[in-house]
């Protein structure tokens, strides 16, 4: 169940009520509310993969202080999560302008559960591309390449938004199935989070993600059959 609740749509579906304002809200208001959810739901279901992506660091950066050490590391998980930010920051706006069109068309949110099903289905397909296993092996390497990092607050800076602009290419489809089943949905954040955590940490972790995009096709394919009434 979302955790915003939801409404009812034409077609038997239910939009998430993360894309509305609630009574008496503001815009500004109802987006900084999703944005300070987004936040915190960021950080749960990405901190299991980052916490290793953040000891590799730590070895990777010379000797220095552990204070010193202990904030460039904290810097890192700043400007990490900074990246996850900015892209809830625009899957909002777009979000809100869907959800707008769906419920002033019927007839275009009686054909939402068709596209569902062809946003999993490209998702799962980005999890089989080059593309998708490049991004991944940067969020599972050793940062510097085995070079060691200056211990400054600017390369810790940019070393955590490198980190998260590729960990956001190397989940964008994942999230996307997140964004279309249901944004605050607990059960698809535990789904994803799980794939998201699994493919990075497993030893082969490209073979997961493709895996995982064999399921996922899979599952879009049923869904887009179940919305046209064949399954």
């Amino acid at each position: 169940m979302s955790a915003m609740g939801e409404m009812p749509m034409p077609g038997g579906w239910s939009m998430s009520m993360a894309w509305m304002r609630m009574p008496g809200q503001t815009w500004p208001g109802a987006a900084a509310a999703f944005l300070g959810t987004w936040a915190v739901m960021m950080v749960a279901m990405m901190l299991p993969s980052l916490v290793p992506m953040l000891s590799r660091y730590r070895q990777a950066v010379g000797r220095t202080g552990e204070t010193r050490l202990g904030r460039l590391t904290a810097l890192v998980g700043v400007g990490y999560f900074f990246v996850w930010t900015g892209f809830g920051m625009a899957a909002f706006p777009l979000g809100v302008a869907l959800a707008a069109i769906e419920m002033q068309q019927p007839a275009l949110a009686r054909a939402v559960p068709i596209a569902v099903g062809v946003v999993v289905l490209i998702a799962g397909s980005l999890q089989l591309t080059a593309w998708k296993a490049r991004h991944l092996s940067y969020c599972r390497e050793a940062p510097g390449r085995g070079r060691p990092l200056p211990a400054d607050a600017g390369t810790a800076w940019r070393h955590g938004l490198r980190l998260g602009l590729h960990c956001t290419h190397c989940s964008v489809g994942l999230m996307a199935i997140l964004l279309v089943i249901g944004v605050m949905d607990l059960r698809a954040m535990a789904v994803v989070a799980a794939a998201i955590t699994v493919e990075r940490l497993a030893p082969a972790g490209e073979r997961v993600a493709r895996a995982t995009g064999a399921v996922v096709v899979g599952a879009g394919l049923f869904l887009i059959a179940r919305a046209a009434g064949l399954g």
